[in-house]
């Protein structure tokens, strides 16, 4: 049986010491020791004259004390902040209460018989959906409306031009949103950004499009295995998409999902295994040895390793003794502080082909401007 907060909170008044409060609680005393630790960060510490709580998923920063000559306290100010690691839980208590209510997926129907051996690996990367750029000041415009009517034709065409293979991976290296909550500004530096909508719609638009995205690929597949990598903008929604599209899904044994919430990934596909990391932590300099040591026993099992990266938006190749590493550009026009700042490049996205012996066998790249010019008929 789970002991409350409260629970605890009312044995130390009534026991008065952590030894008593314990064994009244039916708990360890070094559990409840844990325990006093924690809800002295919730504010909780009466032997320091914190008496006052902050919500669940928060946690104080500090507290301001006014005493009276007395000892007494006259006022208190409780600072506080988000507790990034409980807000999760929270958000994976919440999907899991809502599972029992969400339908699941229809099943699509199988397709023609694509070759066994082959794989065909989709990679978008730093799609920034919902951001807002403006022409006369980046080069090109961008906006919701425009970043889905973008993504569902390079999927039209990429899809159209792979060979027909029976396995697909869509590998979406992240930063698929431009930000992620209610304030637009990126979670860690809390730079403001350009933002096309609010973030309920954005909420809507990213399922409603990533829904017709594994429609087509299914249509076209047998199989399918899905990638939603942890990043910078968008850490907190590649939670929710991750748990969401495996609870989608669940009934369909045509998809996977990869649920893990390490920012380092890996699908194994015969003799080739293929990595991807945003790239917000390790660069294409330094991120094979951690993939190699993480997935030590898939890349002992392995012949070929490739690893797929995104996050500076433009392309650079790396191969060394332990694997071939690539960071990919985005499809994405720059938004106002990467224009003024000068960091250009192309656009464009890439589905690579794995044989599941020799390791890569071919690559289709769709860039932009096709897009666009098919937008445009």
């Amino acid at each position: 049986m789970t002991v409350t907060d409260d629970a605890i909170i009312a044995a130390l008044r009534d026991h008065g010491s952590n030894r008593k409060a314990a064994k009244a609680l039916g708990i360890n005393t070094r559990t409840l020791e844990r325990r006093r630790a924690r809800l002295a960060l919730k504010g909780w510490s009466p032997e320091h004259g914190m008496t006052r709580h902050v919500p669940d998923g928060f946690n104080v920063n500090g507290v301001s004390t006014l005493y009276r000559e007395d000892g007494t306290i006259a006022a208190q100010w409780v600072k506080s902040s988000a507790d990034a690691e409980r807000r999760e839980a929270l958000m994976r208590e919440a999907l899991a209460a809502l599972s029992e209510s969400i339908p699941r997926a229809k099943p699509v129907a199988v397709p023609a018989a694509g070759d066994e051996d082959l794989l065909n690996c989709f990679v978008v990367t730093d799609f920034h959906l919902g951001a807002l750029s403006w022409a006369p000041e980046t080069g090109a415009d961008w906006d919701t409306d425009l970043a889905e009517r973008t993504l569902v034709e390079w999927f039209n065409q990429a899809i159209a031009q792979a060979p027909k293979a029976k396995t697909a991976l869509l590998a979406q290296i992240s930063d698929l949103l431009h930000w992620d909550g209610f304030d637009a500004k990126t979670p860690t530096s809390g730079h403001l950004l350009d933002a096309d909508t609010r973030f309920p719609r954005l909420v809507r638009v990213a399922i409603r499009v990533l829904r017709q995205v594994i429609e087509m690929l299914l249509r076209t597949h047998e199989r399918l295995h899905i990638i939603m990598a942890d990043a910078n903008h968008d850490p907190v929604s590649q939670v929710w998409l991750r748990e969401w599209l495996a609870m989608f899904y669940e009934n369909d044994p045509r998809v996977t999902v990869d649920t893990s919430p390490s920012p380092y990934n890996v699908y194994e596909f015969g003799n080739v295994a293929i990595f991807t990391h945003h790239g917000h932590k390790r660069n294409v300099g330094n991120v094979a040895e951690v993939f190699a040591a993480k997935f030590r026993e898939i890349f002992g099992r392995t012949k070929y390793a490739y690893a797929h990266m995104g996050h500076l938006h433009h392309l650079d190749v790396k191969e060394n003794n332990l694997m071939v590493v690539e960071q990919h550009r985005t499809l994405a026009a720059a938004d106002a502080y990467t224009a003024r700042g000068g960091w250009l490049s192309g656009r464009d996205a890439k589905c690579i082909t794995y044989h599941r012996q020799y390791g890569e066998v071919g690559r289709t790249t769709v860039s932009f401007d096709m897009v666009k010019d098919r937008l445009a008929a």
